[in-house]
Formats: C-alpha cells, structure tokens, sequence
C-alpha cells in the first residue's frame, strides 16, 4: 500500500484524483519517491557504500577503456587497467581535489584494492582471479555505456558526435592507433563507419567514468555521514545528492585518448559540454528508465508488439526490473548485485540475515534495497531539474506551485503507462510497502 503523506498547508492548491497522488503530495513536500523511514533509510545507504566500492573501480577502468584500449580489436586485457589507473587521483576527494566531496583519499578505495589481490578465494596474480571469476564484473558498467549510447540521450555532446569535426579527430585517432597494422587500417578504410562506431562508444566510456567519478565520492561521503549520525532521514539523503548535483553541474565532459607519446583530442573540453547535461540526466533517463530487455529472463515476441518499437517506450531500467538473480553474465544487473555483496555494511548484513530468507535470499533481498535506492537518486533528480527549471516548493503563487505539480504529475505518468506492460512492471508501488521482501 502506499504510505498516506499529508500535502503541505503552503500549496494552496486541489486535491489531486491520481493513482500516485501520495507520492507526488510528498514530492511537493519536498520527499522523495520512497518512504520517508529509518528501515528505508539504511537500506539506501548501505547500497550506497555497497555500490560506491565497485563503482570506484568502474569508473577508473571505464577511462582506461575510453583512453588507453579505445578501438582495440580484441581486447583481452581491458579489464586490466594499470597502476596509474588505481592511482588516479579522484577530483572530488582527497587532499588535492578540485571539489572535495569525500573526505578519504583520493587514490583508490582501500576495501577495492584489498578484494582486488584477493578477492574470497585468496591471494592469487589477477589473471587468475579473474578467470575464476572472483572480481570486479565490468560488463555490468560497459553494458550501461552502451545503453547510453544506444538511447543517445545525451544534448550537445550527442550531435557532436555526428559532427565532421568530431568525425575527422576520430579519424586521426584511428589512423594513429592502427599506424602498424595495415590489415586493420585496410578493414578500416573498407568499413569506416564501423570504426567510428567504435570510437563513440569509446566516448560514452570516458562519459560513463566522468560520471561515475563524481558519484563514488558522493555515495562514500553520504554513507560517512549516516555513519556518523549527520544524516538522519531519506530526504537529508535525497537533498545531499540534490546538493552534489547542483555543485558538480558544470564539470567538464571530455574525451583525449592516449595513443603511444601523443594525446588526441575526440571531444575537447573547449566544447563546454557539462555533466549535468551530457552524463547525469542521460544516465538517468538510459539506465534508470529505459536499458534493454532483460536477456535471458523473459522471451519476447516482437510481431505480437511485446518489444516496444520506439525506444522512448522502453521500460527495462531499475525502476522497473525484476529481481532476478539467476547468475549469468548476460544479466547485468545481476553482475552489480554480485559485485556489492562483497561490499555491504555489517549493519545491512545483520538486517539481511534478520528479516529475510538467509544467505541464499540475499542477492534478492540486494537488488530491492538497491532498487529503494535508486528510486531515491531519481527523487534528487526530479527535485534538482524542478529546482532548476520550475519554482521552490514554498512558493507563494499557486500559479508557480500549480506548474510544479504539473511537472510531478508528468513524471508519476510515466510510471502508469499501459503500453507494453509498463505500468504492470515499475516497482514505484512495490517500493512503497514495508514487505516488499
């Protein structure tokens, strides 16, 4: 059921005759998408620090990836990245960060490197564990790059990528990657727009570690705070990330690829593309909402229109997914939950253990409290784009609070659709129940 939420005495406006008209009182009142409770609240902080962990070695080797790998043909080592990579200082924690957010070191995370060397198999050289299996999943970060690129949400960088300036860089970057394989140089010259292709998704690598840069210091700065006693509810939660929003809104988006001694430039930050516009919100809108069907739950019949023919139809995020936790590498979301559960907070254990079905409910009982944390990040998203484009909640016009409500009412509809089964799969009811278990 969901949670009655009393609307603010300010909002001089009508009751609303909406199936989510609860939700959306608590958003006026400046709330998030999920209950406002303590047992709500630990479970998104624990898969903050949960997920920050893995998230600190995603983004270093989604650069790698996008800088150093780029367009490599067979690229056995990409997950590899190199000891530069683990040492890159965060610009957002440490003593000499741009902005400091966390305040932990720059480097990467000390639990990271620990699971790393010997992740629960023990100590062993890399290769190993990661033929056993036993780290760090990256094709959950590079399945939801590609997700970004496939969607192309993002603003001014998505039309630059399509642009003859962009295009000829790329071109250099080619040539100078292949200079001593003619065989490639030959495929490339025969099929140019494939490695094109190629190059941009390079770039929505580097995009995706740009992001995720940014929110491993947030989520590890958040989870200090709860631990701390600062943060105390799920909308001092929400409002720090609507905070950190607005503060990193004008980070540079960029992409410089590393080739032998020379750097080439595929998207200067001359350009002015910001990560609010270019990685926060497309990420959002990509991963959040739509991604791709689920692969290897479901079958799909797209002559009987089961498939949605418009990607803005799209509905497989993790607002919307199942949690199904069926262990093959073909189901991202699993690989995330694997990669958290390395990194949970003793406390969300003992909850796990407590209220739950034991061990092997765990990975189930993971992705709904990541799922209760996801659905807050989009809260602070809502907020920030309503902060940003419409009116403050203690407006005094009711015109303004009027085009507020406007803009939640648009954004619950999204939730109800009826086409391809939308409204039957989001999870924003589920979300609202104390036993959604």
């Amino acid at each position: 059921m969901v949670q009655a939420m009393e609307r603010p005495s300010s909002a001089k406006l009508p009751p609303l005759d909406h199936p989510l008209a609860d939700i959306i009182y608590r958003l006026e009142a400046g709330g998030a998408l999920i209950p406002d409770t303590p047992v709500n609240l630990m479970k998104i902080i624990g898969m903050y620090k949960a997920y920050s962990i893995p998230m600190d070695f995603y983004w270093r080797d989604l650069l790698y990836l996008g800088e150093r790998v780029f367009i490599n043909p067979f690229p056995f080592f990409k997950y590899f990245p190199t000891k530069e990579y683990f040492e890159l200082p965060n610009h957002y924690a440490g003593d000499t960060a741009d902005l400091r957010i966390w305040r932990g070191p720059a480097h990467a995370h000390p639990e990271l490197m620990e699971f790393i060397e010997k992740g629960e198999t023990g100590k062993m050289p890399r290769l190993l564990h990661h033929l056993w299996h036993d780290r760090i999943n990256m094709e959950f970060s590079e399945d939801l790059a590609r997700a970004m690129m496939w969607h192309r949400m993002g603003g001014q960088l998505d039309i630059y990528l399509d642009s003859e300036e962009y295009k000829a860089a790329a071109d250099k970057a080619i040539r100078a990657y292949f200079k001593r394989n003619p065989l490639m140089l030959g495929l490339y010259k025969l099929f140019p727009d494939l490695f094109l292709e190629q190059a941009r998704q390079a770039t929505y690598m580097n995009v995706l570690g740009l992001f995720w840069e940014v929110m491993a210091p947030v989520f590890f700065e958040i989870s200090d705070r709860y631990d701390e006693g600062s943060i105390t509810s799920v909308k001092d939660a929400m409002n720090f990330l609507v905070n950190g929003i607005f503060a990193i809104a004008g980070r540079p988006i960029y992409h410089h690829v590393y080739i032998d001694d020379e750097v080439h430039v595929l998207v200067p930050k001359e350009k002015g593309f910001m990560w609010l516009y270019e990685a926060a919100f497309p990420y959002v809108e990509a991963v959040f909402y739509r991604t791709s069907p689920f692969r290897g739950t479901k079958s799909y019949n797209a002559q009987a229109n089961q498939v949605p023919t418009d990607q803005v139809d799209f509905h497989y995020g993790i607002l919307f997914a199942d949690k199904f936790p069926v262990g093959t590498a073909g189901i991202p979301p699993t690989l995330l939950h694997q990669d958290m559960y390395h990194f949970l907070p003793q406390y969300l254990k003992d909850y796990f253990h407590q209220h739950c079905r034991g061990e092997d409910d765990i990975l189930v009982q993971l992705g709904i409290a990541f799922q209760h944390a996801m659905y807050t990040v989009t809260s602070a998203v809502l907020q920030a784009t309503r902060a940003a484009f419409y009116y403050p909640l203690d407006d005094p016009n009711p015109e303004h609070l009027m085009a507020n409500r406007r803009f939640f009412v648009a954004q619950m509809d999204r939730f109800l659709r009826p086409q391809y089964g939308i409204a039957e799969a989001c999870k924003i009811r589920n979300v609202q129940d104390p036993n959604y278990l």
